[in-house]
């Protein structure tokens, strides 16, 4: 009787601890994010606040959206992005697919092991795929209610 009729408090509360737990066995890494592919944050680890996890899925959503243009154009033609990275002063943006319609993003110190970083990220996303995604918003169900 807890637990609500949508059943995501628990999905929710289980995606947060596997973000904090990828930020404590990946040394270097700073915030986590799930955010949908048109930009929405999905969940967070706690040290992002609300704005920065907002700019954050934007930033990272963005940079998939360019990705997916750039695999369009100049690679084979399918339009799929494994990942997508964008180093910067002071730290590297990681971004791989995370399920239908979903994206995970690591934001990780400038020092820090790129290739564990990746593997990492890349073992959650196996562990949880079913999880990670997220289908195109609809309007709710009936249209009954209102305006």
């Amino acid at each position: 009787m807890t637990a609500p009729a949508t059943g995501h408090t628990s999905t929710d509360e289980r995606l947060n601890w596997l973000l904090e737990n990828l930020l404590e066995r990946t040394p270097g890494a700073r915030h986590a994010l799930v955010l949908s592919r048109d930009g929405l944050k999905l969940c967070r680890t706690p040290e992002l606040s609300v704005d920065q996890a907002d700019q954050l899925a934007a930033i990272s959503a963005g940079i998939q959206s360019l990705s997916q243009g750039a695999s369009i154009e100049f690679g084979d033609g399918s339009g799929g992005v494994r990942q997508a990275m964008a180093e910067f002063y002071g730290g590297i943006l990681f971004i791989v697919e995370a399920g239908d319609g979903a994206h995970l993003a690591v934001v990780a110190d400038d020092d820090a092991e790129v290739g564990l970083i990746g593997h990492n990220m890349h073992e959650l996303v196996e562990q949880l795929g079913e999880h990670l995604s997220a289908p195109p918003r609809e309007v709710p169900g009936e249209d009954g209610d209102g305006a």
